[in-house]
C-alpha cells in the first residue's frame, strides 16, 4: 500500500480528479476499493496525487504537454530518455511503464531489453546512444553534462527539441523519485539493499580482525 491517505471516489471534489477517475477507472467504480488499471497497475498514484487537486491537475498538465502536438521530438527518442530515468532511479513503475510506451511505438525487444545495458549494446545507433547518454547525464549525474554530449545532440536535434528532451526526462526523474518515496504503484516493495546477517557464531566485535585474517 502506498504510505499516504489514497483519495476514495465519494471524497472527491475536484471536477479534474474526478474526470481521471472516470477515464482510468470507469464511472461506476472506487479506485481505492477496487483498485487497477488497464495496463496493470494498481492505479494509487492517481489515488494519491488526489490529496491536492492543484498538484494532480499541474502533475497531468505535465502529461500532456509532452504529447502536445506542438512538440519537435521524436516519441521514440523521447520514450528512450523516460525509460533510462526510470531505470537509473530504480523505479520499476516508470521503467516498466515506458517499456510499454516504448513498445507501442514499434521499438523491438532487442532494444528494450537493452536499456539497461545500452552501453555495451550494439542494437542502437548513434542517435539513440547520444540520446540514452544525455539521459544518463540528467538522472544519473544530477546534469553534469560534458560539452561533448551536447554538441553529439546538436548533430540531430535542434535547440528546442534538446530543451524538450531536457525538461521531459527530468520531469519523469522526478515521477520517478516521487513514485519510490511514497510506494506508489509498482515501486510499493521494500528496499532490495539490506544487511545479510552474519553466521550465528560470528563476534561483531571482532570484525576487522576476522576480515584482516581472510585477506
Amino acid at each position: 500500500m502506498p504510505l499516504l491517505r489514497q483519495v476514495a471516489r465519494p471524497d472527491v471534489s475536484s471536477d479534474d480528479v474526478l474526470r481521471f477517475y472516470n477515464l482510468l477507472f470507469g464511472k461506476d467504480r472506487d479506485p481505492v476499493a477496487q483498485p487497477g488499471t488497464a495496463t496493470g497497475t494498481p492505479g494509487d498514484w492517481w489515488t494519491v496525487f488526489a490529496l491536492c487537486p492543484d498538484i494532480f491537475k499541474h502533475a497531468t498538465d505535465g502529461f500532456a504537454v509532452y504529447r502536445n502536438p506542438a512538440r519537435k521530438l521524436d516519441p521514440v527518442l523521447r520514450e528512450l530518455g523516460q525509460t533510462r530515468a526510470g531505470w537509473v532511479k530504480a523505479s520499476q513503475f516508470v521503467f516498466s511503464q515506458h517499456c510499454k510506451s516504448l513498445r507501442g511505438l514499434g521499438v523491438s525487444e532487442e532494444k528494450i531489453a537493452a536499456v539497461p545495458h545500452w552501453q555495451v549494446s550494439d542494437v542502437f545507433d548513434a542517435r539513440e546512444r547520444a540520446v540514452l547518454a544525455y539521459a544518463d547525464c540528467l538522472s544519473q549525474a544530477g546534469g553534469r553534462t560534458p560539452k561533448a554530449v551536447i554538441e553529439a545532440l546538436k548533430a540531430f536535434w535542434s535547440d528546442e527539441e534538446i530543451l524538450e528532451f531536457t525538461y521531459i526526462t527530468c520531469l519523469y526523474d522526478m515521477h520517478a523519485v516521487m513514485s519510490r518515496a511514497l510506494r506508489l504503484e509498482f515501486d510499493d516493495r521494500e528496499d532490495p539493499i539490506v544487511e545479510v546477517p552474519a553466521p550465528k557464531a560470528f563476534d561483531a566485535s571482532d570484525f576487522l580482525g576476522a576480515a584482516r585474517r581472510e585477506g
